[in-house]
């Protein structure tokens, strides 16, 4: 395949490394087999919102589904209208964690809901015992936590929908979590969903390709059990990476099975402080983007390569410096490196699904019989 536009004077950095000018890559794109909704969002900052906007009216997108914080919800609906939807979350800004995952929580999800959220998030990575543990509760975020059931339960008698995140990248098993005293193994995240996923029979989304891209057999046998249970394609890097090394036709034939049950999502997130500089550059680098013009750039790669991705067969490196890379192998990758994508041109009628389909089927028909 021809390879992507470049700009005549490219700037290359680690969410552009290839010198990309992804509003020619869009127009290259051109627009997508049906208009995208974008289910795993944060969108955070009116001016970084402004510049998302662009970026996605760009590339086909006609609807947000955001983890936006309660104060943001009505300046953001002023702007996006009536394309953007919120999920609702704890408040992880505050200084008393205890108090926003408990009964702040269940506070803010009754909030939420009066504001038209009808989707609840549960975050429950391997990491959160970390964050539980820096106030004397490991398992505050755990699923089956006595204050995660209580607002299960207040979700579910409200009418909402679960998303959660419960598992992270195969690497980060090898490297970040490979005391499995701590942690457990990447198996045993799943035991509390399997759970929940009986005990609430709400539909679920299951973030990231349901934290396990890296094995469809074990995604093909947990959506055969529990058919309350979505996936969604957030977390652009890892997406890129696994789903790249995945067999064509394994993954098609995936996507053909579980057709209505796989839902887009970018886990695009913004914020003002990428459009501006920050004095410290290590700052700089913490939030990714430090100009309109990287912010931009930052938001648009994830779209340019999650299309690229399920449109084309490109086959070269991702525009996305995937750090993942150098953590696993730090002698033969640096902060630069990116995995090889691997287009998988799937086909019109299962992108259709992808991109809108099974959003609408799901989360418009979930909101009118709930209003």
């Amino acid at each position: 395949m021809t390879p992507p536009c470049e700009q005549q004077t490219p700037t290359r950095w680690t969410e552009n490394r290839l010198g990309l000018d992804y509003r020619l890559e869009a127009a290259s794109l051109g627009a997508p087999a049906s208009p995208i909704v974008d289910a795993h969002t944060h969108i955070h900052g009116i001016k970084a919102a402004r510049v998302y906007k662009e970026v996605r009216e760009l590339f086909g997108v006609a609807r947000t589904y955001s983890m936006s914080t309660l104060s943001e919800v009505s300046a953001l609906r002023d702007f996006f209208g009536d394309s953007i939807d919120f999920i609702a979350v704890p408040d992880f800004n505050t200084d008393d964690r205890k108090h926003a995952h408990t009964a702040g929580f269940l506070d803010s999800i009754e909030r939420f809901h009066a504001l038209g959220s009808r989707v609840v998030k549960f975050w429950s990575a391997p990491r959160a015992r970390d964050y539980g543990r820096e106030v004397g509760e490991p398992d505050l975020l755990a699923l089956d936590s006595h204050w995660r059931l209580e607002a299960m339960n207040l979700a579910e008698s409200l009418g909402m929908m679960f998303m959660t995140h419960v598992a992270d990248p195969n690497t980060w098993f090898e490297k970040k979590y490979n005391d499995a005293r701590e942690y457990g193994s990447k198996l045993d995240q799943y035991i509390a969903l399997e759970r929940a996923l009986d005990r609430f029979t709400t539909p679920w989304i299951a973030a990231h390709m349901g934290g396990w891209p890296e094995d469809l057999v074990f995604l093909d046998a947990l959506l055969t059990r529990h058919d309350n249970l979505h996936l969604d394609t957030s977390a652009t890097k890892w997406m890129v990476r696994e789903l790249s090394k995945q067999p064509r036709e394994e993954l098609v034939a995936f996507l053909i099975k579980w057709k209505g049950r796989i839902l887009f999502g970018s886990d695009i997130v913004t914020m003002d402080e990428h459009l501006a500089p920050a004095a410290d550059p290590v700052a700089t680098r913490s939030v990714q983007a430090s100009s309109p013009r990287e912010a931009f750039d930052l938001y648009a790669s994830r779209y340019w390569a999650l299309r690229t991705l399920f449109e084309t067969e490109y086959e070269g490196e991702s525009s996305i410096a995937d750090p993942d890379l150098a953590m696993v192998d730090p002698d033969q990758y640096d902060e630069m490196s990116a995995p090889t994508l691997r287009g998988k041109s799937i086909p019109s009628d299962l992108l259709q699904s992808l991109y809108r389909g099974a959003a609408v089927n799901l989360l418009d028909r979930w909101r009118r019989d709930h209003p």
